[in-house]
């Protein structure tokens, strides 16, 4: 640590970065993963969203679907605070679950 006051710089190292606020920090995980099958259509899909905090302290809203065992597409949406984001993800799962889409049932 920098114990001494004799700088060369106006930058003190020891300080506080706004980084590592907890204020800035997601408050709580959201992630999701969800099916749709039907044998009879030969329709197997997967839908997973999650909400993480980027570099900078925003958020973004992570989105992957296509057909279970491909690797499928992405979609990443950036907002300014985890409201927006939890937004749209909740009017996402709404959407989903009307055409169908349920949790992975459970197998042992």
């Amino acid at each position: 640590m920098n114990q001494l006051r004799l700088t060369d710089s106006n930058v003190l190292l020891d300080a506080q970065s706004a980084i590592g606020d907890p204020l800035t920090m997601i408050a709580q995980p959201y992630q999701l993963y969800i099916e749709r099958t039907d044998a009879t259509k030969n329709m197997a899909r997967y839908y997973a969203m999650s909400i993480e905090p980027t570099l900078f302290g925003d958020a973004c809203l992570i989105r992957r679907w296509g057909r279970i065992g491909a690797r499928g597409q992405r979609l990443v949406h950036h907002f300014k605070c985890e409201e927006e984001a939890v937004g749209l993800f909740l009017q996402l799962l709404r959407q989903k679950r009307m055409r169908g889409y349920r949790p992975k049932p459970y197998q042992q």
